[in-house]
């Protein structure tokens, strides 16, 4: 983030490079958004998946928000709500550098636009 910071402060920001999206998706999702704190709205589903192949899972309920990864090819169950982007605006994004619009979003978007909003230290 700090590079790609760095380069929007000149003028010139770069895509990020794959293999370093890829572990910032999956770095945010199991240390920024896991945890034990209740969420305060009625229970949901939300996955992320990236074109780069990769996908993630997000159970939001009153005992916390749990991260998985999805097996590739796997019929998981229906999310209640699906993000979908390249790594890089995947990763742009939960850093509030790109708006959430820029990810094409399925199902129920209030769930994307809650849990970007939440803040469980508060």
């Amino acid at each position: 983030m700090h590079t790609y910071d760095a380069q929007l402060t000149v003028g010139a920001p770069q895509p990020l490079p794959v293999e370093v999206a890829l572990d910032g998706v999956e770095d945010f999702l199991f240390t920024c958004c896991a945890t034990t704190v209740p969420w305060p709205y009625e229970p949901a589903v939300l996955d992320y998946h990236v074109t780069e192949g990769g996908s993630w899972r997000t159970r939001l309920s009153p005992e916390g928000a749990r991260v998985t990864r999805l097996p590739a090819g796997a019929g998981a169950e229906p999310a209640d709500t699906a993000a979908r982007s390249t790594a890089g605006d995947l990763v742009l994004a939960f850093y509030g550098r790109i708006p959430l619009d820029a990810l094409a979003v399925e199902g129920d978007r209030r769930v994307l636009d809650r849990i970007a909003a939440w803040d469980p230290d508060a």
